[in-house]
């Protein structure tokens, strides 16, 4: 059995998309998923699978479920722990709810192409990683002046956390 975090993109954000956990958890072990656990409401799903995993079934399957779109990113276990590990920023965001990881479904092709000049963001960081675009939100994430046409010309499906959320998901990784 291999370990899976999967990041619904933008359920439960005010009252759009709304997708009750008990739902969730219920769709992911209908697709023969286990020990699956949900953390806070914004779609992530920490899950067990003895197979591949394709993002396009389990957005299928959510649809079908609770009548909800979204895309899904779904990360190996390990991975996600790279990813969240290797935060270029980790040594300038002093607040894990301003820090936040934009985790990617695959490695895009070009990250700077339409990336904000840094004089023009400060106080803000913006730094690319892996399978991440890492920021450093000082006055707020919903204060950031990263445009968000940035992530979706990335092309591959970007959906944040904060630090505070991501480290959460790889404390429950190492869960039994």
């Amino acid at each position: 059995m291999t370990r899976y975090v999967a990041l619904l993109k933008g359920i439960n954000v005010g009252t759009a998309k709304a997708v009750a956990m008990e739902d969730l958890r219920a769709c992911f072990e209908r697709l023969g998923y286990t020990n699956v656990s949900t953390v806070l409401r914004s779609g992530n799903v920490v899950f067990d699978a003895s197979g591949a995993v394709e993002h396009t079934a389990i957005e299928k399957a959510v649809l079908e479920s609770t009548g909800v779109s979204s895309a899904v990113v779904v990360i190996e276990g390990s991975v996600f722990r790279e990813i969240v590990a290797e935060n270029p920023l980790a040594s300038v965001s002093t607040d894990p709810s301003r820090a936040l990881i934009q985790f990617l479904d695959a490695v895009p092709d070009d990250t700077d192409s339409g990336r904000p000049n840094d004089d023009d963001l400060l106080p803000e960081r913006l730094a690319a990683g892996t399978r991440a675009i890492y920021q450093w939100c000082p006055d707020g994430i919903s204060k950031s002046k990263v445009p968000p046409k940035y992530f979706t010309n990335l092309g591959t499906a970007a959906t944040g956390r904060n630090l505070r959320t991501a480290q959460k998901l790889v404390a429950l990784l190492d869960q039994p």
